[in-house]
């Protein structure tokens, strides 16, 4: 009797143990589409680190279609960081990043461009930015990078490149979403010895660089401060530029899914020169911004509609004056979401004013005669077309 008592406590025990065990089990599990749902609402650096968790997380994770609904459900509450690099010596060249929603004083991110410290890097720029990808030129080589991941693909030059004057060529990076396809464009003019004009694009899915003929007359800016970065905008690169032919200021535009080079005028009554003024992106538009050196002043102008020239409007004047800096030459980069902009001066410090020209707060990063390179990207898990290496 005994026997069976002490039988049926081990029973019992044992079946509370197996049910106990269930219950662990079932409150462990989660349906795999829930899962990704929940990992699709967290953040580049948090999926990084998640990716070391198991097999079956490091593989959803490096999903290029995962990587593409993350990026498309982030695209309402994009996470903006702006990256700058310094060069410190001839072979090497520093590269950090700052979130500059939060404050430009916060720690600031450094960046692995171990893949370009084997060259003559003191003259790498930025020329371009697109879905999380940088567009890095040097002497020797291109590169699209992107900084969130460390992934990196190399491009080979145009074949065009190196027949005209430097300060002569525009580049331009973008994406045309009906091919799924990226695009680097160079459009170049010599002026001075061969008397050509190349307009060219290269296609990372091709992986190869194709002509279009035609008549290009446009320089880029002044030998003192060319253009630095195509602005990527509804589809299409724009760069400002001057038309040699007729003498004035213009935007050029190359439509992606197109391939197309058009034209579109500046706001009129503007007093222009290249130096003092550049394309961007401020909120939702196309936007000029125009610096007048004698009042310390930047005017901002918006096209409410695109291309269309009786849209254009003056939406914002800065007053710069008695923030005491000096400075030589101001560019404007981006602007936060409550309306604060953010833009270098000399290429050595990071400016942050509201919308009443009040200095907010800045970040020195560089000190070198050099100079350095700095533009706004948005963080992203996106790959590249074709062979890229993961860092």
């Amino acid at each position: 009797m005994q026997c069976q008592e002490t039988t049926a406590v081990a029973e019992e025990e044992d079946g509370g143990a197996l049910i106990e065990k269930k219950k662990k089990k079932t409150l462990l599990y989660l349906p795999h589409e829930l899962i990704i749902q929940i990992l699709l609402k967290l953040p580049v650096k948090s999926l990084l680190c998640l990716k070391c968790v198991c097999k079956s997380w490091f593989s959803l994770i490096s999903d290029p279609h995962f990587a593409n609904s993350h990026f498309q459900l982030a695209a309402t509450t994009p996470t903006h960081r702006i990256v700058f690099l310094t060069a410190t010596s001839y072979h090497s060249t520093r590269s950090r990043s700052v979130d500059f929603e939060a404050s430009l004083d916060s720690v600031s991110a450094s960046l692995n461009l171990f893949f370009v410290f084997s060259e003559f890097c003191y003259d790498l720029e930025i020329k371009g930015s697109c879905r999380g990808f940088i567009l890095l030129h040097g002497c020797f080589n291109i590169y699209l990078w992107n900084p969130s991941t460390g992934v990196h693909k190399k491009l080979p030059f145009s074949p065009y490149d190196g027949s005209k004057s430097y300060r002569d060529r525009f580049y331009g990076f973008g994406y045309d979403r009906s091919l799924d396809d990226y695009f680097l464009v160079s459009l170049s003019n010599d002026l001075h010895i061969t008397k050509t004009e190349h307009l060219e694009f290269f296609s990372l899915r091709a992986n190869t660089w194709k002509e279009i003929e035609g008549s290009f007359p446009y320089i880029n800016g002044s030998d003192e401060n060319p253009k630095k970065i195509g602005t990527f905008f509804n589809g299409a690169i724009h760069w400002y530029a001057f038309r040699h032919d007729l003498r004035y200021d213009v935007i050029v535009t190359f439509d992606l899914m197109e391939k197309k080079l058009l034209e579109m005028s500046l706001p009129g009554d503007v007093d222009y020169e290249s130096i003092n003024c550049d394309l961007w992106v401020f909120g939702e538009y196309l936007s000029l911004w125009v610096m007048d050196f004698d009042t310390h002043a930047i005017d901002i102008w918006v096209m409410k509609e695109y291309k269309v020239h009786s849209s254009w409007t003056k939406t914002l004047v800065l007053s710069l004056d008695g923030n005491g800096f000096h400075f030589h030459y101001f560019s404007l980069i981006c602007c936060t979401k409550s309306g604060d902009i953010i833009g270098t001066d000399d290429g050595k410090r990071l400016v942050k004013y509201n919308d009443r020209g009040e200095l907010l707060e800045y970040l020195p990063y560089s000190y070198d005669h050099r100079g350095s390179h700095a533009a706004m990207y948005t963080e992203s898990l996106l790959s590249l077309p074709g062979d890229s290496e993961l860092v």
